[in-house]
């Protein structure tokens, strides 16, 4: 068995980010930059007022002055101010040449075609100068950046109406089993109902990929070597199931027969001990338990990195954070577990955890319950109740 961090760093280290495609900005939410983004102009394009106003020279501040006219938003004065003159300017308007500082209005007096202020000005008052968020050619986004909405608003003021971004990564999901049948079909005598496609599905699309459900093979070697075969144009393919050391898990034997070079087998770690990951042909296979929970575990821990690898982001591992369990718990053995837990903000706002006292890895309502996995490391000594503990917040990573 190798640890978490050996598996993981492997899986990675087999993957490649997909190749880069031109969207429009109005469907790149969510996905992940493949090329710098560069401001195409300067924002703001020119010399602005930030407030309804008067634009002035500031050493005319102490005068009265004469109104030449007004410039709404988009709508420049054509002129130059001399000595003496005064717009009336608005949000946004452009600061006319011969102007240094603009006035608010409540601080005018305006009789006729004339006003006098009641404050004196400095130059650059109320002013946004050309370029202050950015300036033409600065890099605004690097590539590897997810979009966010804040970063699509960005890329849009920089006028970028395309963008050049990872391809959404394909991942194929197989189950595999004589015993499960999908939500809505005949159940075969014995049988139960296969969760793990549809919950992977999600979890897939959550993460902004493409997820590719394929029919369930049955527990013979070439029902799983033909449904592999229809995953080769596939980025990844997760099968679920089959990985263990039964009679009938063939997984591993039938994708050998096709040619899978197994990079590694059996994960110190609880649950999904039995997780599998090669290379068959160009296709990256991840072998994951059948119990559901086991399933689920395993994708948050390896399938979610590799699929954030191959969107073009780096694939850290889920994101852990400090907790008091409330209980005591034994010393652990060689495997690492991650007990499924719920959460509660004590006074001070540190997260109490609680794991579930039954931590079976087919109860699929039990994890759907939990709020987090408390981590343990292989060897950990027995704790009293109160001690700090790692978790890792499920409601904050996709699942």
């Amino acid at each position: 068995m190798i640890s978490i961090e050996e598996a993981r760093a492997r899986i990675l280290a087999a993957l490649r980010p997909t190749h880069p495609e031109i969207v429009p900005l109005s469907a790149a939410s969510g996905r992940v930059l493949a090329a710098p983004i560069r401001a195409r102009l300067n924002q703001p394009p020119h010399d602005l007022s930030a407030m309804d106003g008067f634009a002035l020279r500031a050493a005319d501040a102490g005068k009265t002055l004469e109104i030449m006219g007004e410039a709404p938003a988009g709508h420049p004065f054509a002129s130059a101010l001399r000595p003496g003159e005064t717009i009336r300017l608005y949000t946004g308007s452009v600061v006319p040449a011969g102007a240094d500082c603009v006035i608010i209005q409540e601080n005018a007096e305006v009789i006729g075609n004339q006003v006098r202020f009641r404050t004196q000005a400095e130059p650059g008052q109320n002013i946004r100068r050309q370029g202050q968020d950015f300036a033409l050619d600065d890099e605004l986004l690097a590539p590897g950046t997810r979009l966010t909405p804040r970063a699509i608003g960005l890329a849009a003021a920089a006028n970028h109406p395309w963008l050049s971004v990872h391809r959404k990564p394909i991942i194929a999901i197989l189950a595999t089993g004589d015993e499960i049948a999908l939500p809505g079909t005949p159940i075969p005598p014995g049988g139960i109902i296969s969760s793990n496609a549809h919950a992977l599905a999600a979890f897939i699309h959550n993460l902004g990929a493409t997820p590719l459900i394929l029919p369930i093979a049955a527990d013979t070697r070439d029902a799983i070597a033909h449904a592999a075969a229809s995953a080769r144009h596939a980025d990844l393919l997760l099968t679920t199931g089959g990985a263990s050391v039964g009679a009938h898990d063939l997984v591993r034997d039938a994708l050998a027969d096709e040619g899978l070079v197994q990079n590694f087998w059996t994960i110190a770690m609880r649950p999904g001990k039995p997780l599998m990951f090669g290379q068959l042909g160009t296709l990256p296979v991840l072998g994951l338990p059948g119990n559901p929970v086991s399933a689920l575990v395993c994708a948050l821990l390896f399938a979610g990195p590799a699929i954030q690898f191959l969107s073009g982001l780096p694939g850290d591992p889920p994101a852990r954070e400090p907790a008091r369990c409330t209980v005591s718990l034994p010393a652990n053995d060689r495997r690492a577990d991650h007990l499924r837990a719920t959460l509660a903000r004590d006074a001070d706002g540190t997260w109490q955890v609680t794991p579930f006292a039954a931590q079976d890895s087919a109860m699929l309502r039990r994890l759907t319950d939990a709020d987090a996995l408390l981590l343990r490391a292989p060897g950990a000594a027995a704790s009293e109740a109160g001690a700090l503990v790692d978790i890792i917040n499920l409601r904050n990573n996709g699942l």
